[in-house]
């Protein structure tokens, strides 16, 4: 028989930077949270040899001094969910910054600590179960009113399962049980959740339902399906955060989750202050009121910088199990990348491609396999979706670079933003060459039953003319405009009208930041009807000089900037415009 293992203290051996060892850890798990120094740092388990662990630590480690203990959690890095999350502002380990501001003032200091859910304040329940009823996972114990009057699902939590015993209704708190197991479990209106688990599902669903974005370039020719992903790669300066603050002032889903990972503290300052503006047009309510944001700027430590996108997944994934379609805006995964390849340069890992990790390529696919449509865990049956829109940044605006080619990989859409464009003012600066969407043909169909049967025919027509401009304007950059044919000249400005008037949006007009699909079809079929009657006018025997273009620019310009009210006779007057492009044609 082997003598006995002998157990030490667990004590700090060695700290380098936010990376540190301690001794006296021979049972530790990987991803095991500890609590180190007598400032109670937050730090996680990454290596084990022996008895001996690396640590990463969440926090700055300065004043942190050897010898000092070591406190085990017994379980991974977790985000308490449940009602009062909606609005709320936390950092990448999930501590909302309005209770450490109120703690450690305007700076966050080493060792604060504050729940993710305010602990004092009430909600009332509603049970929509009995007493004696069976309950398993998933299982929707009753609703609580949140913020802005959405109604929270309370949930049974996934590994709790059996007969109510009691039930509480009325104004709780987080801490007061709602019901009770015959068993004697409690069950909680909120619950945790180790944050690199993806939550378990009943089924996946087939992509087959478009996600509106209410962006005409995005609904139109790279549309994504809900529950889908895409990459969004753009150097500085090409409309990355504008478009994403868009969609989530528009995009049809009823929780957005923002993560600000690793980008600068100004930038999320302003972040904040407009999502605190946006107006939701659909509901007329604060966009914050269905927001979530995960801020974790590039001050702010690196290990917290590569939790906060699973932070954030996971509190999209908690509301998907609700019956909700959630849309997680993550900005930026380069900023992610480069955290793990800080990580792995400390732990001496073997480096990959530009001093990644190996290991990169697969860490973005487990993150992107987390979108998805699904069918819930437990009763009643309910669908959700967690639409993924993750922004890259390129160093250079290089697409080559591994981060963008490891999105690539794994996304089923590219928004690719080009500098060139947004030097030119046109915005969302989207390059139609470049970017492609998988989901196409399948969100085609969805669009053809909902919307209008032409709408895939005059998205191809669309293509096919800007494949065609491009072609055009490289003969044109040689030989100059006027060397061409007549209705190569017509196709040119047709193809100019339809990037201003289809693919142009303006963020900050209140009549064109948002475009129905009812909408955007209707500007492209004008566009085509131009293009086809100014072709009938040439065969007719008319000059490229005597088509009455710009008033039908201006025409299509009107309708595009016209409120709903306004719409139909907008679109009359447009067709009149068209059949009258020349004088020659019809009176």
């Amino acid at each position: 028989m082997s003598p006995p293992i002998e157990r030490s203290t667990p004590k700090l051996t060695r700290v380098v930077g936010a990376l540190a060892e301690a001794t006296g850890m021979r049972d530790a798990k990987l991803n095991e949270l500890v609590r180190i120094g007598e400032l109670g740092l937050l730090a996680e388990v990454l290596r084990v040899t022996g008895d001996r662990a690396t640590l990463q630590v969440f926090e700055e480690t300065m004043g942190v001094a050897l010898e000092e203990p070591v406190a085990r959690a017994g379980a991974p890095l977790s985000v308490e969910l449940g009602p009062g999350l909606l609005g709320s502002v936390v950092d990448g380990i999930g501590r909302p910054l309005s209770a450490l501001a109120a703690i450690t003032g305007d700076f966050i200091l080493p060792g604060a600590n504050a729940p993710t859910i305010e602990r004092a304040r009430e909600f009332v329940f509603t049970s929509k179960v009995a007493v004696g009823a069976k309950v398993g996972p998933g299982d929707v114990l009753g609703t609580v009113p949140d913020r802005g009057g959405f109604e929270h699902r309370i949930l049974v939590p996934p590994d709790r399962s059996g007969l109510i015993g009691k039930l509480f209704e009325g104004t709780r708190t987080i801490e007061a049980p709602i019901a009770e197991l015959t068993d004697g479990t409690p069950l909680f209106m909120s619950h945790r959740w180790p944050v690199r688990r993806p939550r378990p599902i009943r089924a996946r669903l087939d992509a087959s339902r478009p996600f509106l974005t209410g962006q005409r370039i995005f609904d139109f020719l790279f549309p994504i399906a809900e529950g889908g992903t895409v990459a969004v790669p753009g150097g500085f300066g090409t409309g990355k955060t504008v478009i994403e603050q868009s969609l989530a002032k528009y995009a049809e889903a009823d929780v957005v989750i923002y993560i600000g990972c690793g980008e600068r503290g100004n930038e999320m300052a302003e972040v904040l202050h407009e999502f605190a503006r946006l107006k939701d047009p659909r509901h007329c309510k604060p966009v914050l009121d269905r927001t979530v944001l995960v801020v974790n700027t590039s001050n702010m430590p690196v290990a917290a910088r590569e939790s906060s996108v699973y932070l954030g997944l996971t509190i999209a994934e908690y509301f998907r199990d609700q019956g909700y379609r959630a849309a997680v805006m993550a900005d930026s995964l380069s900023r992610w990348a480069e955290a793990l390849r800080e990580i792995g340069s400390r732990l001496q890992e073997m480096p990959g491609e530009e001093g990644y990790p190996t290991y990169l390529a697969s860490r973005a696919a487990r993150l992107h396999e987390r979108a998805g449509r699904v069918t819930c865990l437990g009763a009643p049956n309910r669908e959700g979706s967690v639409t993924l829109i993750s922004a890259v940044s390129p160093p250079g605006g290089d697409f080559s670079e591994p981060v963008t080619q490891s999105c690539l990989r794994v996304a089923g859409a590219l928004w690719a933003l080009d500098p060139e464009l947004a030097h030119q003012r046109q915005f969302p600066a989207v390059d139609w060459h470049t970017s492609y969407s998988l989901y196409a043909d399948a969100m085609g169909k969805a669009l053809d039953a909902s919307c209008d049967p032409g709408w895939t025919k005059a998205r191809a027509a669309i293509i096919e003319l800007l494949q065609r401009d491009g072609e055009l304007r490289e003969v044109a950059s040689v030989v100059g405009p006027e060397a061409l044919e007549d209705k190569d000249r017509l196709l040119l400005q047709v193809a100019a009208i339809a990037r201003e008037i289809v693919l142009g949006q303006s963020a900050f007009d209140p009549t064109d930041a948002y475009s129905t699909p009812a909408k955007t079809f209707r500007l492209a079929r004008a566009v085509l009807q131009l293009f086809d009657a100014g072709k009938a006018a040439l065969e007719k025997g008319a000059t490229f000089a005597e088509l009455e273009l710009s008033q039908a620019r201006r025409a299509l310009a009107m309708l595009r900037d016209a409120p709903e009210a306004d719409f139909e006779a907008r679109a009359a007057e447009v067709a009149t415009r068209i059949t009258t492009l020349w004088r020659g044609g019809p009176s």
